[in-house]
């Protein structure tokens, strides 16, 4: 029998509901905290640290899969995140947001945790670059119908938050059972390693992914709140900046995949990072909300050039350790990620540029780690030493 569904189409598909459902509860997240349950700097980093936590624990996924597949992990998954972005009007207090939040993220983590690895898996190194490009640009789609929606009720019609997160969450939840319904059983071509792997060999992957979970936070935590409490920022226009990051991302973000694979990975990593130093102090330095909102919106286009670094570990790895290494890479992506945000956020209380300041240092970081890459990645040939040699000589 052919199957309705094919791999690639479901990666879409499942990319499309989570971005759509996530989307409504991150627009929504700083406007709702500060009214409903008058967070400041500090309340905003522990509850951002608390959400980093279950990225922190992702390797556990590898022990979850010896009980179930992986592709019906991940529409588990996503439901648990349906679900929580469901409730999260329910409980409008500082705890209340702590726990929703909590099985918010449990359910988005373990869920990209095994879509990254899935796909990896099903998708042919040559094509993986401009996949995930389109994989993005259909985010993008699904983001800004969520947007305009939002907008469309929070700012015309006067919907409540609650109402909104439940609308979306459990519109979800309904369209990934009928996905699970519909989906039959796909074939993996190489059984996956059932245990933690570390490789010493992989190191600069790792570095690279330490590295950009500890600058996202800026982005993440800081650079959206910052448009709220400093200026004054509405649900609606926070929504409008929203749908034009994502008009963006529907128009470059194939194109930017399919740079990357003519350019490679070095390249097109070392433009991000340059890039990246450029905003952040620019968010530093900025005194007005049009500036704010550009740079908010060239940051988030950045984003899509760490596609690189997927498709770099892609082209170094044994294909048996891409699941146990997708789970391992979540946590050192979020072992900063669980501690920035609460410490910046003490921060941000006597010094806001301070944080955006930090966030370009860590974006040169990564620029130095970024020329390490080889021209051409492979196993047995994961770093260039003689590139970085001849940057810090020239």
């Amino acid at each position: 029998m052919t199957p309705r569904i094919s791999p690639q189409v479901l990666l879409i598909a499942l990319g499309f509901i989570m971005a759509s459902t996530f989307s409504v509860w991150n627009v929504l997240l700083n406007n709702f905290v500060v009214e409903k349950a008058a967070f400041t700097g500090k309340e905003i980093g522990i509850l951002q640290s608390l959400r980093e936590v279950p990225g922190f624990l992702a390797f556990t996924a590898i022990y979850l899969l010896l009980f179930i597949r992986e592709q019906r992990f991940a529409l588990l998954f996503l439901a648990v995140m349906c679900a929580g972005v469901a409730v999260t009007g329910w409980f409008p207090s500082v705890y209340g947001l702590y726990l929703t939040t909590m099985v918010m993220s449990v359910g988005f983590h373990y869920f990209e945790t095994v879509n990254q690895s899935l796909t990896l898996q099903w998708v042919s190194k040559g094509e993986s670059a401009a996949f995930l490009g389109r994989v993005l640009a259909w985010k993008g789609a699904a983001s800004i119908l969520a947007y305009g929606a939002v907008w469309l009720m929070m700012e015309v019609m006067n919907v409540s938050y609650n109402t909104v997160y439940m609308l979306f969450g459990f519109g979800g939840l309904v369209a990934v059972l009928l996905l699970w319904a519909a989906t039959p059983l796909f074939p993996q071509h190489h059984a996956q390693n059932k245990s933690l792997v570390l490789r010493k060999r992989y190191w600069l992957y790792y570095a690279l992914t330490f590295m950009s979970g500890a600058r996202r936070q800026i982005f993440i935590v800081f650079a959206g709140f910052m448009m709220v409490e400093k200026f004054g920022y509405s649900v609606g226009d926070i929504s409008l900046l929203f749908i034009i990051n994502y008009l963006f991302n529907m128009v470059f973000a194939a194109k930017i995949g399919a740079w990357i694979g003519k350019v490679g990975e070095r390249r097109a990593l070392t433009v991000e990072y340059i890039g990246l130093i450029v905003v952040f102090i620019g968010y530093g330095l900025a005194d007005n909300a049009t500036l704010a909102g550009v740079l908010y919106v060239v940051d988030h286009l950045f984003f899509a050039l760490a596609i690189a670094i997927k498709t770099y570990f892609q082209k170094i790895a044994d294909p048996k350790d891409i699941a146990s290494t997708a789970g391992v890479s979540f946590t050192i992506n979020h072992i900063a990620a669980v501690v920035i945000p609460a410490l910046l956020g003490m921060l941000w209380l006597v010094s806001p540029g301070s944080v955006f300041f930090i966030g370009a240092g860590f974006a040169a970081c990564s620029l130095l780690l970024s020329r390490l890459v080889p021209l051409v990645p492979q196993p047995g040939y994961e770093v260039e030493l003689r590139s970085a040699s001849a940057s810090a000589n020239s």
